[in-house]
């Protein structure tokens, strides 16, 4: 009888492990650091955001420093103090003024790459955005404190029906949580 009541504890131990388990693995998600504003890793990082949504239930970006300005929407305006107002002169205001991280030619390297996705039907950046809130399982999030060094408001980002703000623990937590994180 003592050896089907071990037996009992023993397997009751297991299934309380077995939980511990469960509750631990990752969730099927990725999750990435955008941190670059220069077009080719823009577009990287929104390909790999719609590639990485066909396989995985959720896609966390999390957007810091060079990639915010990107998420701004230049129809809208807002008041700026002087080091707001120099940081916005310095950047691009929308994907037109966007660099390439290498050969970018005095401006011609986008103008080459851009002419060359659309002869090979390569969506552009705005249509992969686009396609990134249509889907519906890409949350981006914006880091409140590079927002706050840059002078960026809220009221003066993109429509995206998945963006908030938030901070490093945000995207840190769901980063452990995340079966695959990138950094761009």
């Amino acid at each position: 009888m003592a050896d089907i009541k071990d037996l009992e504890n023993k397997i009751e131990e297991l299934k309380s492990e077995i939980e511990i388990i469960k509750a631990n693995m990752p969730k099927d998600q990725l999750s990435m650091v955008v941190m670059s504003g220069d077009l080719d890793k823009l577009l990287a990082s929104f390909i790999i955001a719609t590639g990485a949504a066909a396989m995985y239930e959720k896609v966390i970006m999390f957007f810091t420093f060079w990639a915010i300005p990107f998420l701004k929407d230049p129809n809208k305006k807002v008041p700026k103090d002087i080091i707001s107002k120099a940081f916005e002169l310095m950047l691009p205001k929308n994907t037109k003024g966007l660099k390439l991280s290498k050969m970018n030619m005095c401006g011609m390297g986008p103008i080459m790459i851009k002419h060359i996705m659309k002869k090979h039907n390569v969506k552009t950046l705005g249509d992969l955005v686009k396609v990134a809130s249509d889907m519906g399982n890409i949350e981006i999030y914006i880091c409140q404190m590079s927002m706050d060094l840059m002078g960026y408001k809220w009221e003066e980002m993109i429509n995206y029906p998945n963006m908030k703000s938030a901070g490093v623990a945000k995207f840190v937590a769901e980063a452990g949580q995340s079966k695959a994180t990138l950094f761009i």
